[in-house]
């Protein structure tokens, strides 16, 4: 037999029906008792709690009805808080994870602080973008004609804003037009498609005051120009903008970077530019559109520019370089990765004499940019000994990404006494990058004696998958001790000798935070490894050693690793190893955690089962 409802559940479900039917009685729920209004908001579906809020009586409301305490600061105080508990478990029930936008290889002291999360603000942001990829779903999959606006919403994204059983008496908030029109204000940061760059998306979106912009796969010019018109309408407010798989030639390029910066845009507004596996070029004869030019020298306040993937050329790497350097530019982030610029520098190794030794650049150094990727880019040899020409107008640089460029050890060589030159300065080198780019044992070891010697120690060094061989162990272990503080060995051919050989090395206590050891099949000599170097590096919390071949008998050591750690490992990473076979491995080394740490990632059995042949 079903439970008899209490009076109170049938009040709440009366007055949560007239709510959501906007009955135009919404602000007389406001003189309801603080114990009755409480118990009511955790109970309103998103849109009843939305109504309620938009009724909510202003303080000076001369309504007789509003004359006693229901108004007084600190009531209001606390239903506005009653109000944001409701929108956050609304979110957290709908949503479990909260998306962050962040800017890739930005130090963290270079991150913007993190601002106080609006809850009702984060919901309808958040459905509005459910709609939209709803809407152009829709259109894909039906080939409609009609107008965006008149695209109808799934029940399933209607049922979580109500409920089911008054979809039946309401739909006025069937179509797409109602969201954005109800709901485009709270948009702060949305999700553009093709199909929704049409005429009227500037209309829909007319309530928005977006800060952030990403579109994907633009490419004829009825598409730009109704991102233009969204473009142009958010122009006091839009920081950041990415456009990725976009297809435009040059002159829509243009159209969309001079409605950036014209017609009394905020030029220092835009933060971050970014194009990603788009192609955006017409032929060698516009290495650079001019818009785009033109945006880089007005965008006063450009942080972040990322022009990755894009079958970018040498001639465009080097105009984009020349322009931001010409106009002073405050730029912190430039990302140049896999596009194929191998020449680009080459004008500040073979210029002029009054190119790079006289004072005539002295004062149009990129004095704010910290971070350069410059990963996937075919670089050799000679670009490096361009590059080491080029640092000299970035005296504050502190991340460097040459990943996945075959430099080999010459290129390397070639660079080192920049490294140590830069140890010198007021701001170090902090991070290299320098991973599958073809280095050597000797190569790699020789680095690691320089780096060791710098005056600043590196903060986080990036080598692997460059094949080492178990010959690289003992420079491993002598680099440790250096003072770095995150290393990358993925790949590099330890096996058992080289971390033995490395092991043997740790003699003192370590300052490392992080390391990837993972990909080396060091069998059970990687978990001797493991255990002499966090009983020496107090202050590590994060270890990737999958894929090791490590085995069953490894397992003693792994838990007095733990035991060892007393909590103090965030992050362990055993996967693809041998030892996760064991049927109830996860029990035991749960036995070892403190508070849920370190967080343990285990295989599969089936999925650590590695098969190895030894024949070419």
């Amino acid at each position: 037999m079903s439970e008899v409802p209490s009076l109170i559940t049938l009040c709440i479900g009366a007055i949560k029906n007239a709510i959501l039917d906007e009955n135009g009685n919404l602000p007389y729920v406001y003189k309801l008792p603080s114990e009755l209004f409480d118990r009511l908001l955790p109970h309103l579906p998103p849109l009843a709690l939305q109504n309620l809020q938009d009724a909510m009586p202003s303080v000076s409301s001369n309504d007789y009805w509003f004359s006693d305490d229901c108004l007084k600061p600190s009531r209001k105080r606390k239903r506005f808080e009653n109000f944001d508990i409701a929108w956050k478990a609304l979110y957290k029930s709908r949503w479990s994870v909260i998306q962050k936008l962040s800017v890739d290889f930005l130090p963290e002291d270079v991150q913007q602080d993190e601002p106080i999360t609006n809850w009702q603000q984060i919901y309808w942001e958040k459905h509005l973008q459910n709609c939209l990829d709803a809407a152009a779903e829709m259109v894909s999959i039906t080939l409609f004609d009609g107008c965006l606006g008149d695209v109808e919403i799934p029940d399933a994204l209607l049922k979580y804003i109500s409920y089911e059983g008054n979809l039946s008496r309401s739909r006025s908030y069937l179509k797409l037009a109602y969201h954005c029109e109800r709901f485009g204000l709270y948009a702060r940061c949305l999700r553009l498609q093709s199909v929704h760059c049409v005429a009227e998306i500037g209309h829909l979106l007319r309530k928005s005051r977006l800060e952030f912009l990403e579109v994907h796969w633009i490419k004829s010019k009825e598409q730009v120009e109704g991102l233009c018109k969204v473009l142009e309408q958010n122009k006091e407010t839009l920081a950041s903008i990415e456009f990725i798989h976009c297809k435009l030639p040059a002159s829509l390029v243009t159209a969309i970077c001079e409605s950036l910066h014209v017609k009394d845009f905020e030029t220092n507004v835009i933060k971050n530019f970014s194009i990603k596996r788009s192609s955006f070029l017409d032929s060698s004869y516009f290495p650079l559109p001019l818009g785009l030019e033109s945006l880089l020298s007005a965008a006063s306040g450009l942080t972040s520019l990322v022009l990755s993937d894009n079958h970018m050329w040498w001639k465009t790497a080097k105009m984009v370089f020349d322009t931001l350097l010409d106009t002073d530019s405050g730029l912190q982030v430039l990302d140049l990765s896999e596009n194929n610029i191998a020449g680009w520098l080459s004008h500040f190794k073979w210029g002029s004499p009054s190119l790079i030794n006289s004072d005539r650049q002295i004062d149009k150094y990129l004095k704010s940019l910290r971070v350069l990727n410059l990963r996937s880019n075919n670089l050799q040899k000679d670009d490096a000994d361009c590059l080491k020409y080029a640092m000299v107008y970035m005296p504050n640089l502190e991340v460097l990404n040459l990943s996945d460029n075959p430099l080999q050890d010459d290129g390397i060589r070639i660079f080192v006494p920049y490294l140590v030159k830069k140890s010198k300065c007021d701001i170090p080198l902090a991070e290299l990058y320098l991973d599958n780019c073809e280095l050597s044992c000797h190569g790699a070891s020789q680095l690691l004696k320089v780096l060791s010697a710098l005056n600043v120690p590196l903060k986080s060094l990036s080598i692997g998958d460059n094949h080492l061989t178990s010959k690289f162990g003992p420079s491993l272990g002598k680099f440790l001790l250096s003072g770095i503080q995150a290393l990358n060995v993925k790949g590099v051919g330890l096996g058992s000798s080289g971390f033995s050989d490395a092991q043997e090395e740790i003699t003192e206590e370590l300052s490392l935070v992080r390391i990837n050891i993972s990909d080396n099949c060091g069998g059970i000599r990687t978990a001797n490894f493991l255990s002499k170097m966090i009983s020496q590096a107090p202050n590590l919390v994060s270890v990737n050693a999958s894929n090791n071949w490590m085995p069953m008998e490894s397992l003693p050591t792994i838990c007095s690793v733990l035991k060892a750690a007393k909590g103090k490992l965030e992050h362990l990473d055993l996967r693809q190893n041998t030892l996760c076979n064991k049927g109830n491995i996860a029990s035991l080394l749960a036995e070892f955690q403190i508070n849920g740490k370190p967080n343990i990632l285990l295989s599969s059995p089936a999925a650590s089962i590695v098969l190895y042949d030894n024949d070419p």
